[in-house]
C-alpha cells in the first residue's frame, strides 16, 4: 500500500526513530511501512492518523 508517510515525517522534522517512540513501535516498522513492505494495523492506522492530525485515507492510499 503507497503512503504519505515519509512525506509527513520529514514535514514535521522527525527522523523514523522518533515517528517510532511517539508511536510505541519499532524504528524498522516505521522503515517497512514507509516503503509498502508491511501494512499497519488498523489501530496502527488509527495511531498514525491522529498523530498526524489527518485522516486514513489522507496518508495510505490504493495501489
Amino acid at each position: 500500500m503507497k503512503n504519505k508517510m515519509r512525506d509527513l515525517r520529514t514535514n514535521n522534522n522527525w527522523s523514523q526513530a522518533d515517528l517510532a517512540d511517539r508511536l510505541d513501535v519499532s524504528r524498522q516498522t516505521v522503515n517497512a511501512i514507509e516503503t509498502g513492505k508491511y501494512d499497519p494495523s488498523l489501530p496502527l492506522a488509527f495511531k498514525i492518523a491522529a498523530l498526524f492530525k489527518a485522516h486514513i485515507e489522507d496518508i495510505f492510499l490504493p495501489n
